[in-house]
């Protein structure tokens, strides 16, 4: 692994699943599962674990989304992340009613970074 393929800062995980996105309690709303990925640990790997231990879910990090405006190089990562599991692990450091899957419709209104409001809207089913 290069430097370059470490992760500074937090990761943002986009599991999506049969026109839902996976999203965890934050604060007073709903949000992507996100944390800091641990040193030398890529965006994806990073990802894929953050997903695991939050959510019970078992997901492999596939690609990275990035903003493509000027701050784009800056901005923290969002990794679209396959979902391998059906039913989550009952290791989840979440609770049921802290997960939930919300329409694309849904999460579009709930204030996501600018790459994945674009990648849902190109993934919206019709």
């Amino acid at each position: 692994m290069t430097l370059e393929q470490a992760t500074r800062g937090g990761v943002d995980a986009v599991v999506v699943y049969d026109g839902r996105l996976l999203m965890v309690a934050a604060q007073d709303s709903w949000g992507l599962p996100s944390g800091t990925p641990q040193p030398a640990e890529s965006a994806q790997a990073g990802a894929a674990r953050l997903v695991y231990e939050l959510t019970g879910y078992l997901v492999d990090g596939t690609s990275v989304l990035r903003s493509q405006g000027a701050a784009g190089a800056d901005a923290r990562p969002a990794v679209v992340c396959q979902l391998l599991s059906q039913a989550p692990s009952a290791e989840a450091r979440l609770g049921p009613e802290q997960i939930r899957w919300a329409p694309f419709a849904e999460a579009l209104d709930a204030g996501l970074p600018e790459a994945v409001r674009d990648y849902l809207v190109g993934h919206t089913p019709v």
